[in-house]
């Protein structure tokens, strides 16, 4: 599936390049012919609001996410990862969420940057990966966290926005390649701004 959904994107390029060099002397109509579909006509028009299954998290998502769990034993007992993805078709890009809860008396005791910060490292540490950028934000609704940025030795580039809230840490990423993050990295802004939690009632 990933090789397939490759090959026509590597395609597109070798076509749009050769396009631009031959067409050079040419108007500018056969370039923006084929720009169009590369970004609006792929993922605009899929995006649509995502509700989380518990209602404690909405995002816009291009089309409806695979839903998987995970079990990680850790030092505090097993943890469960709710991880919840998307990827367009014919991009080098995936949209994902994961949330884990934590053990009560963990998430009562534990400063929530010190939760921020080894979820930082440990996200470094299992891509080796090294960081770009990072700063401090808050929820709309004045929850910490914190965006991070970083490149893995194959090139791979993830944007990530973490939240502590209510004993659980989210964790919302955009992966990309350098050749397609500038062409997406509107869309990868939207996408991260479309985060909200919602508070239990």
């Amino acid at each position: 599936m990933t090789i397939k959904s490759l090959l026509p994107l590597i395609a597109a390029t070798f076509i749009c390049g050769g396009s631009i060099l031959v067409e050079a002397r040419q108007p500018k109509t056969p370039t923006a012919v084929v720009k169009p579909p590369t970004v609006p006509k792929i993922v605009q028009p899929k995006w649509k609001l995502y509700t989380a299954p518990d209602g404690r998290f909405t995002i816009l998502m291009p089309g409806r996410p695979n839903r998987n769990t995970e079990y990680q034993k850790t030092y505090m007992g097993e943890i469960t990862l709710e991880i919840f993805a998307a990827q367009p078709p014919k991009q080098e890009v995936a949209y994902i969420v994961v949330y884990n809860d934590f053990p009560y008396s963990y998430g009562k005791i534990t400063d929530p940057q010190a939760v921020l910060n080894n979820a930082r490292d440990m996200a470094l540490k299992t891509t080796k990966s090294n960081l770009i950028s990072q700063r401090n934000i808050r929820s709309y609704n004045n929850h910490p966290g914190k965006e991070i940025e970083y490149i893995n030795s194959g090139g791979k580039i993830t944007k990530s926005r973490m939240y502590v809230a209510e004993g659980r840490l989210y964790q919302v990423m955009a992966i990309t390649t350098k050749k397609q993050q500038k062409t997406l990295a509107k869309t990868i802004t939207g996408y991260l701004n479309s985060f909200n939690l919602v508070l239990k009632k």
